[in-house]
Formats: structure tokens, C-alpha cells, sequence
């Protein structure tokens, strides 16, 4: 599912593909980005896809959004193993050839966890090798793999594309977000004063963030030009 206009719009617009959070769905992430102005959101060609497995127990977003919820793996109480991870890394992959090309990912908590290692797992050839590289990121409320098998890949060098972080004051992650921007050759940051949430975008997030746009729009022209 899609947000923008028609086919040759498209060609101009930074196409995304958008991980949503562990127990919630493609639907969700949608509702929760479109709170975002429609000056940052009109030149974006956003898809929304569901995790591959529907939710393994109760959702935290029962009772505030409509099931069904779906996660992209499962995982231990120290998240420090996981389980289908590569079935989650080939699912992603399938996405991202059938209704690619994607230029960039956008990811909230268990999605932006994954959207941040997968330029890594790339670079490695490890993960999404038959697609096109990764070209920016937008992580809202992320953090690092903690496993060893993953992280030595996944951040084995410094996340090369320019990257998005918004980090909230009471997220439970923020420590953890703090950690993954120290991976990040070029990021730029939204700080934000709710905790793990995807926030409404005030006059300084707002400015961030379409400075970091215009930056990647003119990236994209210039690869078009090559």
C-alpha cells in the first residue's frame, strides 16, 4: 500500500519502503506517519508492507489500534537471540524486488532496529543481495541487535548512508538510539520530548527533517544524472 499520487510522480520521489514495530502491521505504521505534514509527506512514495508472521501474543497497541498485528522475527528476553530472522531477511528482500526499487527504509522500534543493521548485512552479502543498495534511512525510536552473529555483520563498519534519527526524552531506547547514532557516518537527529512513539513533527523536527529530504532529493537527482 502506497502514499502519493500517480505513475510519473513517482519517477521524482524518494521511494521507501516502512518497517513498522514488533506486533503491529504496515496499516498502523501508516496512520501513525500520516500525522507528519503534508509538506514532508507529499514527496515521498511511502509502502507500508506487513511482517511475515502475525503476532506470536498480545499486542501493545490493543485497545488503541485494530488488529490483525503482525512482527518481523521473534526474539529472547535479553534480545539476544532471534528466531526466523533470515526468513525475515528473505521476506524483506521478496518485498523489495516486487515492488521495488526502494531507495531508502524507514523503521519504527522493531522495524527500525532492522532498517538500521540492513545496510550493514548488504555491504556484507549477507542480506538483500539482489536489490539495489540501501540509500538512506529513517529510524524513529531504534537501537542496535545485540547477538554477535548479527551485530559483527550488521555494524562490522560505520553506517555509510545518511540517516534520520528521532529519539525520545522517556523512550526506553533512547540509550540504545544514542548507541546506533555512534554507527552512523552522517546523521541527522530529531530529538523529541514523548517516549517510544512516533511523534508529531514541531517547527525544529520539522526543519530537520526536510533539510534531510531536500538533501536526499538531490542525492537522488544526482545518481540520475550518472
Amino acid at each position: 500500500m502506497g502514499v502519493g499520487g500517480d505513475e510519473m510522480a513517482r519517477e521524482q520521489r524518494p521511494r521507501i519502503l516502512c518497517l513498522h514495530g514488533f506486533r503491529t502491521s504496515g496499516e498502523i505504521l501508516r496512520k501513525q506517519v500520516l500525522k507528519w505534514p503534508d509538506s514532508v509527506l507529499h514527496d515521498l512514495d511511502l509502502v507500508f508492507p506487513d511482517g511475515p508472521f502475525p503476532a506470536q501474543g498480545k499486542s501493545d497497541v490493543e485497545g488503541i489500534f485494530d488488529p490483525p498485528y503482525f512482527e518481523w522475527f521473534q526474539f529472547n528476553k535479553e534480545f539476544t537471540e532471534y528466531t526466523n530472522f533470515d526468513e525475515c531477511l528473505a521476506y524483506i528482500e521478496d518485498i523489495m524486488i516486487k515492488q521495488g526499487p526502494f531507495d531508502g527504509l524507514l523503521g519504527f522500534s522493531q522495524g527500525a532496529i532492522l532498517s538500521a543493521a540492513l545496510p550493514g548485512l548488504q555491504a556484507k552479502g549477507v542480506a538483500l543481495t539482489k536489490v539495489p543498495k540501501i540509500k538512506f534511512l529513517i529510524i524513529i525510536g531504534g537501537a542496535k541487535f545485540k547477538s554477535p552473529s548479527v551485530a559483527e555483520k550488521a555494524y562490522a563498519s560505520p553506517v555509510q548512508c545518511p540517516s534520520l534519527h528521532f529519539l525520545g526524552e522517556t523512550d526506553f531506547l533512547k540509550s540504545y538510539g544514542l548507541e546506533l547514532l555512534e554507527s552512523c557516518v552522517d546523521p541527522f537527529v530529531v530529538h523529541h520530548p514523548k517516549g517510544h512513539t512516533i511523534p508529531r513533527l514541531d517547527d525544529k523536527g520539522l526543519e530537520t527533517t526536510t533539510r534531510f529530504l531536500d538533501r536526499i532529493r538531490d542525492a537522488l537527482a544526482g545518481d540520475e544524472k550518472h
